[in-house]
């Protein structure tokens, strides 16, 4: 299954906080933006530019948007581009909304993320924004 990946520009950070700690007040009111309460930990990925120092965060990631929608039946959709990335060593960090899929993945491992999608019969393309 070919698919089309959209890449965006900038690079986001995965912090994690404490879920007594109640909603951020430094959390931008536009762009990207997942947050995920869970019993032991609130995980946010937003624009790394705007985590206050001092935050237990991991910066440094891209973003590649699947070209959707899908349906929620659909499978192996994300498989199709975790499998190849795993094979090259390529860690991901997923996501999902009620369309799509999102794949983050480290700045440093994008040339060889893009050449194990390209052989996978995927495409990328830029973001057109």
């Amino acid at each position: 299954m070919a698919l089309t990946l959209i890449e965006h520009p900038g690079t986001l950070a995965v912090v994690r906080l404490d879920p007594a700690d109640g909603w951020p007040s430094w959390l931008p009111p536009t762009g990207f933006l997942c947050v995920v309460r869970a019993e032991r930990e609130v995980s946010i990925v937003v624009d790394a530019g705007v985590v206050p120092a001092g935050l237990k965060a991991e910066a440094g990631w891209l973003r590649f948007e699947f070209q959707g929608p899908f349906a929620f039946e659909a499978t192996g959709i994300l498989a199709s581009v975790a499998v190849p990335l795993a094979a090259a060593g390529v860690g991901i960090f997923a996501l999902s909304t009620f369309d799509t899929d999102h794949v983050l993945i480290k700045a440093e491992h994008r040339a060889a993320a893009l050449a194990a999608l390209e052989a996978a019969g995927h495409h990328v393309v830029p973001s057109p924004a």
